[in-house]
């Protein structure tokens, strides 16, 4: 009961803190729009703005808002096969995509931290910041890897993977 209190709520979190970052690239881009063509004085932070905005974006999205379920899903054999071969797809899946996003964790974060001593062009923001959401990503990706995997091994969840018609 308390784990599926602290889910929603980290759940309503991180929809909001999508929908600010959505916001402030929106809002970013008027700026961007009302500078070039309003004022005919083009504002090279806004564009610097946008790209690190989008990139937070589309991460952000992807590792904490969308469910799996929305995810982009080649279903042509999925919908060929029954339900016990259904169940070991999902477990070699959830397998390899947390496996291979455990793996990547290190190096991607050694990374990310060895940006820390570059900065954008404009901003000055420094590039660990930028690329920080592909962290998150892999970090929610081995997380949700695991969860899925776990269900798969309790037969739980399956109706999540039913391709729609």
């Amino acid at each position: 009961m308390l784990l599926q209190k602290m889910t929603g709520w980290l759940g309503l979190w991180a929809k909001a803190i999508g929908g600010l970052l959505f916001l402030a690239l929106f809002l970013t881009f008027l700026v961007q729009i009302a500078a070039r063509f309003g004022f005919n004085q083009p504002l090279p932070w806004s564009d610097e703005l946008a790209v690190i905005l989008y990139l937070w974006v589309i991460l952000w999205a992807c590792a904490f808002v969308v469910p799996e379920k929305e995810h982009v899903m080649f279903d042509l054999v999925w919908n060929s096969v029954g339900p016990a071969t259904r169940r070991l797809m999902r477990m070699v899946g959830h397998t390899l995509i947390g496996g291979l996003a455990i793996a990547a964790i290190p190096a991607s974060w050694e990374y990310v931290h060895f940006m820390a001593r570059e900065k954008t062009a404009v901003l000055g923001l420094s590039f660990e910041w930028v690329f920080l959401p592909f962290v998150l990503l892999l970090v929610s990706l081995a997380a949700r890897s695991w969860h899925g995997l776990v269900q798969a091994m309790n037969n739980q969840g399956l109706e999540a993977h039913e391709a729609a018609p």
